[in-house]
């Protein structure tokens, strides 16, 4: 008996000393993380560096298995007890990345449970800006999870920094009639879009317990999550729920062109001819189906699929809804880059490659677009495939959304192009890039807005960055914080100008800072043309 009582005494002095300790470090701002209530419950994050904390792997939705697959978010069960948000939790369902892949993020699990955040906060902020991150991919691929998309720095610069998966492929984005027949609102297909509304009113509703201001967020997302920051900014299910919004590199404003979004009915036919691919009898038996059978890789005679005009998320095409005025009026940051391209001519080798290119793609006009873009020797030729190419597909595209926003809303534009390319080690080989041709290419100028430099060096050297280019992504990195701030994205570094219908300028990002003219409209014209 006299020893039980010992015991008892011994680990009651063990665990009051714990409790102790653990209350002294925190008044001393020690190693120990600090416990967040939010709406679900209690959760502790883990230190990142001496004034940060992230909370990695907060579930914002119900996982979306079994019979909420291809449903709406469903709210997430609130927990007793502490929730420990200290590792990222898995990407959703995609296909995974080589280890010699320009952007491998290290060991890569994946599941149908997917929808969670993580939240980047200094220590003892109040009412700090908010800046949320979409990640893109194609709709296929990425994860919040990816170090490239990390928040930390952000973090040290005084905003509250925000990412999330959200669903992928066909399971974010398949649409079919059952599941239109099935749903409140007669409609499928955007479930990925759905995902990102729900984060956003997660955000709305706990950001304030981690130093945000819920009534200061803004949206930033780069090709897909471009696309993506489009249409929240169209859909009438996102009002309120931000109030700045960044466009790096993608954007679908019609339901044609080279970035298009198909009607409901067209998608529910291409959701059958998926069911009939997969060999399911019904919808019963799509759910049934295991989540890596649903992966589909894209080919050219495959189904599409991808975002659409569903008659919910999106009640009409972005054109429309900005024709009448309907759109989330909110200041925009818009840009691409100098080197990326989806389509066109594509790489030529010289001269003769580049007017027999432009030939079978442009027929009858091609006189006209080597007006445009006229050559005279090989070097010419490269280049101007290049630059008809982006102008084509991206340049023309985040344009289109600059004039929408200026003509029909009252929210000031202003614009970029990131020309900065990246610096390689002599002999680095990535095996989806060539570091001597890829300028600055599509994604490149994410790691300089959010200063992640270093995610390409995490797991074999890839970059050799210099001073110059550090310095360079510290001042990119203030004008986003300064946006995010105020609607305006200039400071004592960066100077920019309102986009303006008459005279287009953007600033060019590339070895220095400087105001440029835009593209030439009537080049973005002719690939407007039908």
């Amino acid at each position: 008996m006299l020893f039980r009582h010992s015991l008892t005494l011994c680990k009651s002095l063990v665990l009051f000393s714990l409790l102790a300790f653990s209350v002294a470090a925190k008044e001393q701002d020690l190693s120990l993380p600090n416990t967040v209530t939010i709406q679900s419950g209690q959760i502790e994050g883990t230190i990142v560096a001496p004034e940060v904390q992230a909370f990695l792997g907060i579930p914002y939705a119900a996982p979306p298995v079994r019979e909420l697959r291809w449903q709406d978010p469903q709210p997430v069960k609130s927990w007793s007890g502490i929730y420990h948000a200290d590792d990222f939790a898995p990407q959703c369902m995609q296909p995974q990345r080589g280890i010699l892949t320009n952007q491998y993020s290290g060991s890569e699990v994946t599941s149908e449970d997917c929808l969670y955040l993580n939240v980047w906060a200094q220590n003892g902020l109040k009412k700090a800006p908010v800046i949320v991150f979409i990640h893109g991919g194609g709709f296929f691929v990425g994860a919040g999870s990816m170090p490239l998309y990390g928040g930390k720095t952000v973090a040290e610069h005084g905003a509250v920094f925000v990412n999330f998966n959200y669903r992928l492929g066909p399971l974010g984005f398949l649409a079919h009639p059952e599941l239109s027949s099935e749903s409140t609102h007669g409609s499928s297909g955007n479930f990925g879009f759905l995902d990102q509304i729900a984060a956003l009113r997660w955000v709305r509703d706990n950001i304030a317990q981690f130093g945000g201001d819920p009534s200061n967020v803004t949206i930033v997302g780069q090709s897909a999550g471009s696309m993506s920051v489009l249409v929240l900014q169209s859909s009438p299910l996102a009002k309120g729920l931000f109030h700045r919004a960044v466009g790096m590199s993608g954007a679908m404003l019609a339901s044609e062109g080279p970035f298009k979004m198909r009607p409901l009915d067209v998608a529910e036919n291409d959701g059958i001819r998926l069911q009939q691919i997969w060999k399911a009898n019904s919808l019963t038996e799509l759910r049934a189906l295991p989540a890596d059978r649903l992966i589909v890789p894209r080919t050219p005679d495959s189904p599409p699929v991808g975002p659409i005009v569903d008659g919910y998320v999106m009640p009409d095409s972005s054109k429309n809804i900005f024709a009448k005025s309907a759109q989330n009026d909110v200041p925009l940051l818009l840009g691409f880059t100098h080197d990326e391209s989806f389509g066109g001519i594509g790489q030529v080798k010289g001269l003769a490659e580049y007017k027999q290119g432009a030939a079978k793609l442009y027929g009858e006009r091609t006189a006209e677009f080597l007006k445009l873009y006229p050559a005279s020797n090989d070097q010419e030729a490269i280049a101007q495939a290049t630059a008809s190419d982006r102008d084509n597909t991206m340049a023309s595209a985040m344009d289109s959304w600059a004039r929408a926003q200026i003509q029909f809303g009252h929210a000031p534009v202003y614009s970029y192009m990131f020309a900065r390319p990246h610096s390689y080690p002599d002999g680095v080989t990535i095996t989806n890039l060539d570091p001597a041709s890829a300028g600055a290419y599509h994604t490149s100028e994410v790691p300089f807005w959010l200063g992640t430099l270093e995610s390409f060096n995490l797991f074999r050297t890839t970059r050799e960055w210099t001073q110059e280019d550090r310095q360079f992504s510290n001042a990119m990195l203030n004008s986003l914080l300064a946006f995010a701030r105020t609607g305006s994205p200039n400071t004592d570094k960066l100077n920019w100008v309102r986009f303006d219908v008459k005279k287009p300028q953007l600033l060019e990002l590339g070895n220095a800072a400087k105001l440029e003219p835009w593209p030439d409209e009537s080049k973005l014209e002719f690939f407007r043309q039908p």
